[in-house]
Parts: C-alpha cells; sequence; structure tokens
C-alpha cells in the first residue's frame, strides 16, 4: 500500500480567501483539515490471458499473398475451434496488405513483391491450456504471436478489497498526523475515488517460453498482477 501525499490546511468560518481554498467541500470552523491520497493495492493469479496470433505471407504479386494468407489462416483459425476456444473469444485485429521493395542508391525503388499479413485477437480463459493451443496455431501456420495480456476475468471483488486497503491506509496515516500535531481525528470529510488498475496491464512476452525439449509443449506463467485503487479522503482535525 502507498501513500502519495499529504497536506494540512487550517480552514475557520471568518477567513473567505481559505474559505476559496477548500474547493468541493464545506468550511469547517475551529478545524484542521488533512488532505490523504492514498492506494490500495493487492495481488491476484490472472485468469484469463489475451494473445495477438497471426500469418505473414509474401509472394510476387498481391493476389498470391492474400491467397495464401487466407488459406494459412483458415486452418489457423480452423485450429482454434477445435481446441475449444468459443467464437466470442477470437476477434480479427488487423488485415494488412503492402508492396516489398528494392532500393538502390541513386535508383527509384523497387516492387519486388506483396506482403499479406492477417491477425486475431485470442482470448484464453484457461491459462494452463493455453500453452497447447499455441502449440497448435504454430503447427496451422500462425508465424506471428504477439502478447500476453494477462487479467482478471472478474476483478470487482479484488477491486472493492483494494477500495477498503485504501481507506484504512489513509485512516492510519491521519491518526499518525494527528498524534504528530496534538490533535485527534474528527471524522472523515470527504472520499474521492482517483483511479483503478483492474489488473490487466499488459505484459512483455517473456512469460510464455518453450522448453528445451522439442516434445513438450510451451509453457504459460500466470504469475501475479496487481489491482489497486487510488483515493483522496480529507479529514477534519481537532
Amino acid at each position: 500500500m502507498r501513500i502519495l501525499f499529504a497536506s494540512l490546511m487550517l480552514a475557520t468560518a471568518a477567513t473567505p480567501a481559505l474559505a476559496q481554498n477548500v474547493v468541493g467541500g464545506p468550511v469547517l470552523p475551529d478545524g484542521t483539515l488533512l488532505d490523504v491520497v492514498s492506494t490500495g493495492d493487492i495481488t491476484r493469479v490472472p485468469d484469463v490471458a489475451t494473445l495477438r496470433a497471426g500469418v505473414v505471407t509474401q509472394a510476387a504479386t498481391a493476389s498470391e499473398a492474400s491467397a495464401q494468407n487466407a488459406s494459412q489462416m483458415a486452418r489457423v483459425i480452423a485450429a482454434l475451434r477445435a481446441a475449444g476456444i468459443a467464437e466470442r473469444d477470437i476477434a480479427t485485429a488487423s488485415i494488412g496488405l503492402s508492396p516489398q521493395y528494392r532500393y538502390g542508391e541513386n535508383q527509384p525503388p523497387v516492387i519486388t513483391g506483396y506482403q499479406a499479413t492477417n491477425t486475431v485477437s485470442v482470448k484464453f480463459r484457461d491459462i494452463a491450456k493455453s500453452g497447447r493451443v499455441l502449440d497448435a496455431l504454430v503447427k496451422a501456420g500462425a508465424n506471428q504471436i504477439d502478447g500476453p495480456q494477462l487479467s482478471i476475468d472478474k476483478p470487482a471483488a479484488a477491486l472493492d478489497e483494494a477500495r477498503v486497503n485504501a481507506v484504512r491506509q489513509a485512516q492510519a496515516r491521519a491518526q499518525l498526523y494527528a498524534q504528530a500535531a496534538g490533535l485527534r481525528v474528527d471524522r472523515i470529510v470527504s472520499i474521492n475515488e482517483q483511479g483503478e488498475n483492474r489488473g490487466d496491464q499488459p505484459r512483455p512476452p517473456v512469460l510464455y517460453a518453450r522448453a528445451a525439449k522439442a516434445d513438450t509443449q510451451t509453457e504459460m506463467l500466470p504469475g501475479e498482477t496487481e489491482v489497486s485503487v487510488t483515493i483522496a479522503v480529507r479529514f477534519l482535525l481537532k
């Protein structure tokens, strides 16, 4: 858990200039306002992995490159379906076709062929089985794989736990400031949520790796991900 900053402000009803500085909150007489920003975080094991699998083909003509790519990609999608990946978890991410050039000194570029690309985004709801599916994709013709992005399928409960931790951390820090200043915490004036991390930040592709032996499967390592919520809490000290 992290505390980013805290500030003390004396608020009195007889000081108009100070009242203007306390934006979004009531003017409180005979008290000291303490603003604390805290982040509550917890860790969870991700249960969903999202990767991008694609096919890159090259040929002398655009039509040949596109036809080869379509045929190869059809096998990749068939492999996904055969592995039990639901249709809702397969989505086209990008399709491209571009000329390839040869460059010479003081010469205009010459088209030497065409490159076709087709990439799908695949969501794995069983990370333990994703390595086997990746191997099947490569055998079917996938020659470009990026990811994974590991996430929590239903993060609501984890976020709520992080919120509770953030409030507790803010309260503990308010008690510390109050004691140091010879005051006491009277009450909370306001709580504002500043942001959240749902635990779905992209990870580098090193989280999955092929074992050395050819007869073993690619292993996906979920590790842990952090879920956090940042809040701003205003306390009244007396």
